[in-house]
């Protein structure tokens, strides 16, 4: 069974929200684990797409207080970290899939990029997803991020690359 981590914020549009519900589904039909930070927005959706097709979701909270996981959670980890927080989710998961997002998002592409976790941005979901799909994160290495353009793409891409 194979975690995917899904990152993306909590303010997120609509449009983010439907593909994140869409690639919660892919990765459950796959028999992977959606792992996040178990909030709203993206991460509600995702989860909700999960479970649409009885999957499995593990949220890793930034507060210390269980209810505050968005209903789709399964497995809830209050860790009281704030955004410290987005460490745990980035290596959750043995790749990543970003939709949209802000400063958070981009906390959590850089530490997947850390620790050589493949990354997958969702181009048309804006946000540092769509900035940064097919980019290098900096001139260390010279592996992209790669590029999806849509959900079932992304989670094709990520279970590639973790050899399923």
């Amino acid at each position: 069974m194979h975690i995917i981590s899904v990152i993306g914020g909590s303010d997120s549009g609509p449009a983010a929200v439907r593909e994140a519900e869409a690639i919660g589904k892919e990765i459950a039909k796959r028999g992977g684990v959606v792992a996040c930070g178990g909030l709203g927005g993206v991460m509600e959706a995702v989860c909700r797409g999960a479970k649409s097709e009885n999957g499995i979701t593990l949220g890793i909270l930034p507060t210390e207080h269980r209810e505050h996981a968005n209903e789709y959670i399964d497995i809830a980890i209050p860790t009281g970290l704030g955004y410290a927080r987005n460490f745990l989710v980035a290596k959750a998961g043995e790749a990543v899939i970003a939709i949209a997002g802000s400063a958070g998002t981009l906390s959590e592409m850089a530490i997947a990029w850390f620790s050589n976790r493949p990354i997958i941005a969702l181009a048309s979901s804006g946000g540092w997803a769509e900035k940064l799909a097919g980019q290098k994160i900096d001139d260390r290495r010279s592996d992209e991020i790669y590029r999806a353009d849509t959900p079932e793409e992304a989670v094709k891409i990520a279970f590639d690359k973790i050899g399923e």
